[in-house]
C-alpha cells in the first residue's frame, strides 16, 4: 500500500511540474483574446517559453508513476482493465511529452514570424499542424478510451475505489473543468491553457484519498 500511495504522490508531482511548466509556455494575460492560430506565443516572454519548456519536460515521467498508481488500485477488480487502463496512460503521456516538448520551439518560431516570408512561416505552421498539433486529437481520443476502461473496471467491483469514483474518469473531470473555463473566461484564462494537468491533478488526489479510505477501513 505504502508504493502505491507513494506513485500517487509523484503522479501529483508531474501533474504540478507539467502543470507549472504549461503555464509558462501558454499563458499571457491574452491567451484567450488573440485571434490566429498560435498568435498568443506573440505575447509569451521568450525567457517563460523556456523555463516552461524544460519544467514540463522534468514533470513528465512522474505522469507514469501516476498511472502506475492508477494500475495497482484498480488491479485487484480486474487484471486485464487494469492493465488497458495503464497501458493507455502510458500512450497518452507518450504522445503528450512529444506534443509539450515542442512548444517552446513553437512559441520561439511565432515570434520571428515577421522576419521571414508569410508564405515560408504559412508552410511551417502547416506542417505543424500534420506533425505535431494532431497529437492533441489523439490524445483526447486515449483518454476517452482509457475514461471507459476505468469507469468499466471499477463498476465491476473489487478495486480500490468505491463505485461512485468511477463518475470522476479523467474525460469527465477534463470536460467539467472546460465547461466552467469557458463559462467564466475570467477565471478559465488560469487553467485552460494547462487543462489535463488539472483534470490528473484531480484524478490522483481523489484516487489518494480513496487509498487512504480503503487504508483506514482495513
Amino acid at each position: 500500500m505504502q508504493l502505491t500511495k507513494n506513485l500517487g504522490y509523484l503522479g501529483l508531482l508531474g501533474a504540478i511540474l507539467v502543470g507549472i511548466g504549461e503555464f509558462y509556455l501558454h499563458y499571457s494575460t491574452n491567451v484567450l483574446m488573440v485571434k490566429g492560430q498560435f498568435n498568443f506565443f506573440e505575447f509569451v516572454p521568450m525567457e517563460n517559453l523556456k523555463i516552461g519548456h524544460f519544467i514540463a519536460i522534468l514533470g513528465i515521467p512522474f505522469y507514469f508513476a501516476g498511472y502506475l498508481h492508477i494500475y495497482r488500485m484498480l488491479k485487484s477488480g480486474n487484471e486485464t482493465l487494469a492493465r488497458t487502463v495503464l497501458g493507455l496512460g502510458f500512450i497518452a503521456f507518450t504522445v503528450g511529452a512529444v506534443w509539450i516538448g515542442s512548444r517552446g520551439y513553437l512559441g520561439s518560431l511565432v515570434r520571428l514570424k515577421s522576419e521571414m516570408p508569410f508564405e515560408t512561416y504559412d508552410k511551417i505552421i502547416a506542417n505543424y499542424n500534420s506533425f505535431l498539433e494532431i497529437l492533441v486529437q489523439v490524445l483526447r481520443v486515449v483518454i476517452a478510451l482509457l475514461s471507459i476502461a476505468f469507469s468499466w473496471a471499477i463498476l465491476k467491483g473489487g478495486t480500490l475505489y468505491q463505485k461512485y469514483m468511477a463518475v470522476f474518469n479523467p474525460i469527465f473531470i477534463l470536460v467539467f473543468f472546460m465547461i466552467i473555463g469557458m463559462a467564466l473566461p475570467q477565471i478559465g484564462k488560469y487553467f485552460l491553457p494547462i487543462l489535463m494537468n488539472i483534470t490528473h491533478f484531480v484524478l490522483f488526489s481523489l484516487s489518494l484519498l480513496h487509498l487512504n479510505k480503503h487504508t483506514q477501513n482495513d
